[in-house]
């Protein structure tokens, strides 16, 4: 921990990236679920999730080429910043720092969309976008959840460690989650990431089968780490776009320590 010192503003960028991400899921969960809107026109749940993927996919895509994604690396999610620790490119301080951006951010953008949306993200067929299991139960969602980290977690670490496709990396997760809204969904709820998952639970007061949601995105995450490092490959950097215009903690880190 030697020279390292608190980034504030990667972690205020983390906490506002995925306040974003709640605050669309909110807005998007309510036009394409609630019986008021669009499933007055198109009743086929399937189509509807396939929207959604589509819509929170073109927010994960906006997060992870902004400006602020830019910056932060857009992991939005305490899963990624694990990830990336275990794999030697985040400072400790970092992911406590991260982490804590990401649960408020969360909180804080699920809070704003039930101030806007009202009586409309509360009722029964939105419920704050809450991620439970399915009628399958938690064993499946834990599954689900564990298959789906583990598959985004591959490409994006495959995609980053090739200079010529890491540009592709933010592109490549959000059409994942797209498709995972679309075809998971029914099983767990579609979550991937812990404080997304406790968002919209603290704004509904639905704590069901947390544990599943807390341990499921790490364990998949990791062990696609497990499996990238085995095979000796080396990440360039723990951003989705590392864009040479903004500085980079993580680079930063990662030569101070080779360099000791």
């Amino acid at each position: 921990m030697t020279g390292w010192r608190p980034n504030w503003v990667e972690y205020v960028f983390e906490a506002f990236g995925l306040g974003l991400f709640m605050l669309s899921a909110a807005s998007f969960g309510v036009l394409l679920f609630h019986p008021d809107y669009v499933p007055q026109v198109i009743p086929d749940p399937l189509i509807r999730r396939a929207l959604m993927g589509l819509a929170m996919g073109g927010t994960a895509i906006l997060n992870a080429y902004s400006p602020w994604g830019r910056r932060s690396g857009s992991h939005l999610n305490p899963a990624v910043t694990l990830t990336f620790y275990r794999l030697g490119k985040v400072a400790p301080g970092d992911v406590v720092g991260y982490v804590i951006g990401q649960f408020l951010g969360a909180t804080l953008g699920m809070a704003a969309a039930a101030a806007l949306l009202g009586p409309l993200l509360a009722d029964p067929t939105v419920s704050y976008v809450v991620t439970v299991p399915g009628p399958a139960g938690p064993v499946v969602a834990l599954a689900g959840e564990i298959a789906i980290a583990f598959i985004l977690m591959s490409v994006v670490l495959i995609l980053i460690a090739d200079p010529s496709r890491a540009r592709w990396a933010g592109v490549a997760a959000a059409a994942l989650v797209a498709c995972f809204i679309a075809v998971e969904a029914p099983l767990s709820g579609m979550s991937l990431n812990p404080a997304r998952t406790t968002g919209s639970a603290m704004a509904a007061g639905i704590w069901e089968a947390l544990w599943v949601y807390f341990a499921a995105p790490p364990a998949g995450m990791l062990a696609a780490a497990a499996i990238h490092r085995r095979r000796g490959r080396a990440e360039h950097c723990a951003k989705l776009d590392h864009d040479p215009r903004y500085p980079c903690l993580f680079c930063r880190w990662s030569h101070r320590r080779l360099s000791r």
